[in-house]
């Protein structure tokens, strides 16, 4: 939960709100660079890529659930809130394995099953995800509602949502299935391997802020330029089912 002594829930300053702006620009920009990312979409080249092979791949589908783990904003923004107040490895190793357990299940099942759900809705629903917790590190939940809620349980259940996502492209482009388990298990593998990668990252950089006497200064700003990405996110997805 985001520390009471940073302020109310909208209790902005005109500062704060003029970096919240700035950030929220820069996702904008860096967002809107590549339209595909917002969504769980494959690139052309590694959709033909799918389309076209047959047989256990399971190199090459590893590198591919990696690439997509890394370049996968979504992810990393629901990443991002959710170690944003998180200290402790121990507390970092439970949540993350929460949200890989749940982001495994669905992607695997939901390919080897074929069940589909439409990608703009769960995307929109992904980019919600995002919202959620950026508003659970400033404590709206408490403020607006009185209670907390359990926020390992909506780690695993977003998870599911996330592995939805990517399972649903991944039916779109009519994966072979021969070798279909062993090439979904290496790219479950290497979406694994591509979590690690970007976790780290996020956890070098914050421990580098989280150093610096501004941390508390500007963590509220951050964590509401994340809360806008996120219905950016949710704005985007929902236009594209609309107008699709």
């Amino acid at each position: 939960m985001f520390p009471s002594q940073l302020g109310g829930a909208f209790g902005l300053p005109v500062l704060a709100r003029r970096h919240a702006l700035t950030l929220f620009t820069l996702l904008v920009m860096l967002l809107g660079a590549s339209g595909e990312a917002l969504a769980h979409a494959v690139a052309e080249g590694d959709k033909g890529y799918i389309q076209e092979i047959y047989g256990v791949h399971l190199i090459s589908f590893g590198y591919l659930g990696a690439k997509h783990m890394v370049t996968g904003y979504d992810h990393i923004l629901f990443l991002l809130g959710v170690i944003f107040f998180l200290y402790r490895m121990q507390h970092i190793a439970i949540y993350v394995s929460l949200f890989a357990i749940g982001h495994s299940t669905t992607m695997l099942l939901g390919v080897y099953f074929n069940i589909g759900i439409n990608s703009y809705l769960i995307d929109a629903i992904i980019g919600l995800s995002v919202v959620y917790k950026a508003l659970d590190n400033i404590g709206a939940y408490q403020r607006w509602f009185g209670f907390q809620p359990n926020t390992k349980v909506a780690t695993l259940v977003f998870g599911l949502f996330h592995g939805f996502g990517l399972s649903s492209k991944i039916i779109e482009y009519d994966i072979s299935s021969d070798g279909l388990v062993p090439n979904l298990l290496a790219f479950n593998v290497g979406v694994e391997i591509g979590q690690l990668l970007a976790l780290s990252a996020i956890l070098i950089v914050m421990g580098f802020w989280r150093s610096t006497n501004g941390f508390l200064r500007h963590a509220y700003t951050a964590n509401v330029a994340m809360m806008c990405a996120g219905f950016m996110l949710v704005g985007y997805q929902l236009t594209g089912y609309f107008i699709a």
